[in-house]
């Protein structure tokens, strides 16, 4: 048996979590779940959004399937999947984007991972506010050192990119292709303009690849790469980047095989994984047994694939994509008309995948 750590979420994830818990247990994986809380219900309670509780609980498991959290608004908080990362060093964003029969979308063979970086770029959370005194003083030392002059009434934020990190990321990149069997590996960056950052996360990547004389291993620059997953995403394998860049671009691949709905993704570091489904907890549809639940249940997918359950991750997105594939028990969202009366709720379309799973 396995522990798992069960984070149920908020808005429609204790929903969808109970969907996605119901289908992996039906594949007879064997997990033992820790259900604990996180996110704008439980701060209510307890005066946080993310009790100790919940921390423990996964770094005593090493890995966990989360539901969609609320961030409070005007709280203070960050986000809660921002902390988590950083709190647990979960480095390696790991985003599959593939098309499955049934699905509206303009494309039909999309075949794509995404490897984001977690750590550090932009999105690392080194700011300084407008009008502060020690913003004034790094804009003062800033005008000494360069040639461009930035305005004193400017906010700044430091992206950092350093060579640990990004040998890390392009690492697993690599070793995630070699695992799972395939082709390629493609870096993004802009090292045209930004020489000293993206361009050391190019340079690194060209030596990593070195190591990997099986793998196919190219670059793109970020806005040709944009231009080129709309054109001929045939060409594509595995994309590796840094942090906003791979923010940015798994939502246009999400976009490709049918939205957030259909995007599974996990947060994976040395020691410890955490699953979630990338979208978020739409409040407004809490209690409804409306949504679609497959982000999550592909989410599960990943999960038991990186606890070496494969045959039971094989069994489940099976009869998902049987379930999607014959149209009749699936969500509002999924039918070619979103009023058609014939959609099944949240735990219906549960139901539907779990039979499949029986009748296999």
């Amino acid at each position: 048996m396995t522990d798992v750590t069960l984070i149920t979420g908020d808005g429609i994830g204790p929903e969808i979590a109970e969907a996605t818990r119901r289908c992996i247990d039906a594949t007879g994986a064997d997990i033992n779940w820790d259900v604990v809380e996180a996110g704008v219900e439980v701060m209510e309670r307890l005066g946080t959004p993310l009790p100790d509780e919940t921390i423990e609980s996964i770094k005593k498991t090493g890995v966990a399937l989360k539901a969609p959290i609320t961030t409070p608004v005007g709280k203070g908080y960050r986000s809660i999947n921002v902390h988590l990362r950083q709190t647990l060093d979960l480095y390696a964003c790991l985003r599959p984007c593939k098309s499955y029969e049934g699905v509206r979308s303009r494309y039909s063979d999309i075949d794509l991972v995404i490897v984001r970086e977690n750590t550090e770029d932009l999105y690392a959370g080194i700011e300084f506010q407008k009008g502060k005194d020690d913003t004034a003083e790094i804009i003062d030392w800033l005008n000494k050192h360069s040639s461009r002059k930035i305005s004193s009434d400017s906010g700044i934020s430091i992206k950092p990119i350093s060579v640990k990190a990004t040998e890390r990321i392009v690492g697993f990149a690599f070793d995630y292709a070699r695992k799972m069997g395939r082709k390629k590996i493609t870096s993004v960056h802009k090292a045209n303009i930004m020489k000293f950052s993206d361009g050391l996360w190019l340079e690194v990547s060209r030596e990593v690849a070195k190591k990997y004389p099986d793998i196919e291993f190219e670059d793109r620059i970020v806005d040709n790469m944009c231009m080129q997953l709309i054109q001929k995403p045939e060409l594509y394998d595995v994309l590796v980047l840094p942090n906003l860049y791979g923010d940015i671009i798994s939502d246009l691949c999400a976009g490709l095989v049918g939205g957030l709905g259909m995007a599974p993704g996990g947060n994976i570091g040395e020691k410890i994984a955490i699953f979630e489904a990338t979208h978020g907890s739409a409040p407004k549809y809490k209690g409804q047994n409306k949504v679609n639940p497959t982000a999550l249940i592909l989410s599960g997918v990943l999960m038991l694939r990186h606890i070496g359950k494969k045959a039971e991750a094989d069994k489940l997105e099976n009869a998902v994509a049987a379930v999607i594939a014959e149209g009749k028990s699936v969500t509002y969202d999924m039918k070619p008309d979103r009023d058609d009366p014939t959609a099944v709720g949240t735990s219906q379309m549960a139901d539907a995948i779990i039979e499949k799973m029986g009748s296999s």
